[in-house]
């Protein structure tokens, strides 16, 4: 009796000893299974980080289904191995798209300048070639045209150690006046460099002084700030300064100059980064313009230098007349992105059709004379359908109150002989139905 007893004492033994076995085997996988699970989620997190993305956590209803395709593009390898690993998880990382990836219009709401409707002068070297110094220009130091890997088109090395770099021909400005350009700073640009506007009645084509002419303004970009001089007869002192926004080294940067009379604004990255209501003296007029590194050691590159008359009346251009030409909608080249710059000119089309409910228009794309006749018209087609994308998406216009055409490069306003014609035919215009 004592034997069949001990036997069935250790059968039940045996069958504890097992069943403990299976348990704790069965809690050992769940949980490596959510050792694995959480560490699927800390390893996104710690991406999320490094990449700069911001990481937000979200409850989700697993049985809804999201009908977006964004997130479903979104949605990564490491997200589907935690689903798979564990149904019953309900945290999941989702990412942000990063800033960097598109600059938003709206980033771009304080730029209240718009180009006027006349373009005074272009210069982008397409007519240089590549390790020459530019024909319309001149130093006393060095220089040549090249191209680089982070952007298009060809850029005026401006490599000459304290060199001054002028155009070679007078340029006669209005009191109203816009002046844009690209430039790339080098890795050593601390020290800065400097854009020179001034009145020379003698017209020379060099002139290597530090306050050259009878009055003007020196402009001076940092890569820690903006300041402005203006002087007259080498005195007479009137200074701006800034520490908004400054010109980043190795990069492409945007820099735009409005001048109104006495008033000198500065728009670079988003924002107007200076404004000087009497930074000039009263009556001065500019002939001559030149870039310089006076005692800097600095080496940029620059190009697309436009100058435009300023603030052309958009309502009368448009309610009126019946068409506006506008050199106020940016692209890239060979490009149908509608740049942010080009908030100022849409958020003025936009008021207008806003306070007038019964205007329709068209907008029309147009390109210059180079490359493809066909790939032009394709390009100013899908440019103008962006155009009124920009107007309906970001500004709120009834999308049946707009259409839009491209003409390419089949309607030039004036002819395609030079780099400043081409510069004028490269439009977009706004025409009343």
């Amino acid at each position: 009796m004592k034997t069949q007893n001990a036997v069935i004492t250790t059968i039940l033994a045996i069958i504890f000893l097992c069943v403990s076995q299976i348990s704790f085997a069965q809690f050992d996988i769940q949980g490596k299974v959510q050792k694995k699970v959480d560490k699927k989620i800390d390893e996104k997190i710690d991406n999320t980080i490094d990449n700069g993305i911001d990481g937000v956590f979200k409850k989700k209803d697993r049985d809804k289904k999201d009908d977006s395709e964004e997130e479903e593009d979104t949605k990564t390898e490491d997200d589907d191995m935690v689903d798979s690993e564990s149904e019953e998880t309900e945290t999941e990382v989702e990412e942000e798209v990063k800033p960097a990836d598109k600059q938003k219009l709206e980033s771009y709401s304080k730029y209240d300048f718009i180009p006027g409707d006349q373009i005074l002068f272009f210069e982008d070297f397409s007519q240089d070639a590549v390790g020459d110094f530019p024909a319309l220009w001149t130093s006393n130091g060095g220089g040549e045209v090249k191209t680089v890997n982070i952007a298009t088109g060809k850029w005026l090395h401006m490599n000459g150690s304290d060199a001054m770099y002028s155009y070679l021909n007078e340029i006669k400005f209005p009191t109203n006046f816009i002046i844009e350009f690209d430039i790339i700073p080098d890795a050593i640009f601390a020290h800065g460099y400097q854009l020179t506007l001034y009145n020379d009645p003698e017209n020379k084509e060099m002139n290597n002084t530090l306050y050259p002419g009878v009055e003007g303004v020196n402009i001076d970009f940092w890569a820690d700030g903006w300041s402005t001089k203006a002087y007259r007869n080498n005195e007479d002192w009137i200074e701006g300064e800034s520490k908004i926004n400054p010109v980043e080294k190795e990069v492409v940067n945007h820099v735009i100059i409005w001048v109104q009379n006495r008033r000198v604004r500065i728009y670079h990255a988003g924002a107007k980064v200076l404004d000087v209501p009497t930074n000039l003296h009263n009556g001065t007029v500019f002939n001559r313009m030149r870039f310089s590194g006076w005692d800097r050691n600095a080496f940029p590159l620059f190009t697309n230098l436009k100058i435009t008359t300023a603030a052309p009346d958009m309502r009368s251009k448009l309610l009126t007349e019946g068409k506006l030409v506008s050199y106020g909608i940016y692209f890239d080249s060979g490009k149908d992105v509608v740049k942010p710059e080009s908030y100022g000119s849409l958020k003025e089309i936009a008021a207008v059709l806003t306070e007038n409910p019964t205007v329709n228009i068209q907008i029309v794309g147009h390109t210059d004379s180079d490359g493809d006749d066909a790939m032009n018209l394709d390009l100013s087609k899908r440019r103008a359908a962006n155009v009124k994308n920009s107007l309906v998406n970001d500004f709120g216009i009834s999308t049946d109150r707009i259409q839009s055409d491209g003409k390419g490069e089949s309607v030039p306003l004036i002819p395609n002989t030079s780099v400043e014609n081409k510069a004028k035919n490269r439009r977009v215009e706004f025409i009343k139905l």
